[in-house]
């Protein structure tokens, strides 16, 4: 079988290209993917090559097929799988393997297995881990979206605090506590925030800070201060560039407790020294954004980890279990995915989006790979609309969900392109 895929050879050596998929064996799955969102990791290993700790040595003359955040339909099941899955199957995927403890992953790894392609061959490791999930939801995006959400989620669950009667940790964010998430208004401070609105440790507050007005606008469209205090929290958007004193003005906003759960999704070293300042006693920052500065460095307050019990960690991915948490909560309504996504294009558009993501303004790039279309800003919709009919249609249909992409819309796409 014939397949089309964004291959990558090397440092910036993006390929879309048509090739032949060898005869599945016993213990693999063809897939047919149609929706594959564009993660920063994937930009890094883009610009790193060979470099990267995932990516084999071998990938100028067997490429690797770019793209883990991937959903779609099983098209044929090997024997060994037919009583767990069958061909017309909706899938999700956890890409994150640690396979008897290799680093091989989709999207990074793999010459057969990667999201940026019409079809794909997924390995027996893949379900045999139990990576591998059928997938019940309406709209293809959301499953693609799970793998990020896990990995917002796989980041709540691993904060804790100690309780100095036994020195048990008590994992996950604190209940009735203060969060803030810097540099929260992207992609994926945006699922932090939808994700803590509803997760069962509720905070009563929760301070999103960035330092664009127009970051920040977009935010409170898509997460209202009021949608929050219908859930009881509140919820406080600050613009740190603009405040004088910002560690004093922040921790006024917790009448001088501190915070209890400090997230720093930007790999910025003054953020992360004001969100160690930030830290209320037995506070737990968790550095979430990946520097591709392998040196990358910050001062913290030792004073503070010893005399008020702050600690650091930081997470990288989810487990299965934060994404089969993240597929469900989103099949319910509980949260919303959609906040993460500015930008639709289709399997052309996914190479050079992928190269330039960094200076790519907005939020998650989300792709779909069986047509051909242009990558373009939801924004642009209603201008687009006005002499292209396809774009009207996306543009109402935004119109009538808070300005997000949503189900409506994919079918409407899927309609006019035929999938």
């Amino acid at each position: 079988m014939k397949s089309r895929a964004v291959r990558m050879y090397g440092t910036d050596d993006l390929r879309l290209e048509e090739f032949e998929l060898p005869e599945i064996k016993e213990d693999e799955i063809l897939v047919k993917v149609i929706s594959d969102s564009i993660c920063m990791s994937t930009y890094k290993l883009v610009k790193q090559g060979k470099k990267h700790k995932r990516a084999p040595l071998n990938m100028d003359t067997n490429p690797i097929i770019i793209g883990h955040e991937f959903a779609g339909d099983m098209v044929k099941v090997g024997a060994k799988w037919e009583n767990q899955f069958k061909p017309g199957q909706k899938f999700a995927l956890q890409p994150a393997l640690n396979y008897k403890g290799s680093l091989a992953s989709p999207g990074y790894s793999y010459e057969f297995f990667g999201g940026a392609c019409t079809y794909c061959i997924i390995p027996q490791e893949v379900m045999e881990l139990g990576c591998l999930l059928n997938y019940d939801g309406e709209s293809y995006f959301e499953a693609s979206l799970g793998e990020p959400m896990s990995c917002i989620i796989g980041g709540y669950h691993a904060n804790y605090h100690t309780n100095k009667q036994n020195y048990q940790h008590a994992m996950g964010t604190k209940a009735e506590g203060n969060i803030l998430i810097m540099g929260g208004c992207g992609p994926m401070g945006l699922g932090a925030v939808s994700y803590g609105l509803y997760m069962e440790n509720k905070p009563k507050r929760i301070v999103v800070t960035d330092i664009s007005d127009d970051r920040i606008k977009r935010a409170r469209e898509v997460i209202s201060e009021e949608a929050a205090a219908e859930k009881g929290i509140e919820l406080v958007y600050a613009n740190t560039a603009v405040l004088e004193k910002p560690i004093d003005e922040l921790m006024k906003i917790t009448k001088g407790h501190g915070y209890d759960d400090v997230f720093v999704y930007v790999p910025i070293r003054q953020v992360a020294e004001m969100g160690d300042a930030l830290l209320a006693f037995d506070g737990c920052m968790n550095f979430f954004a990946g520097p591709t500065d392998n040196q990358f460095k910050a001062e913290i307050n030792l004073y503070n980890t010893h005399y008020t019990s702050t600690h650091i960690l930081g997470t990288t991915g989810g487990n299965t279990d934060d994404l089969v948490e993240a597929i469900d909560l989103a099949a319910k309504g509980l949260i919303e995915p959609a906040v993460m996504v500015t930008h639709v294009g289709g399997i052309d558009s996914i190479a050079q989006a992928t190269r330039n993501l960094a200076e790519i303004p907005g939020g998650k790039k989300l792709t779909y790979t069986q047509f051909e279309m242009p990558l373009t800003a939801l924004e642009d919709f209603e201008e687009l609309g006005k002499t292209d009919p396809l774009f009207e249609k996306l543009s109402g249909s935004c119109k009538r969900h808070k300005g997000l992409w949503n189900s409506e819309a994919e079918k409407i796409l899927f309609e006019y392109f035929g999938v």
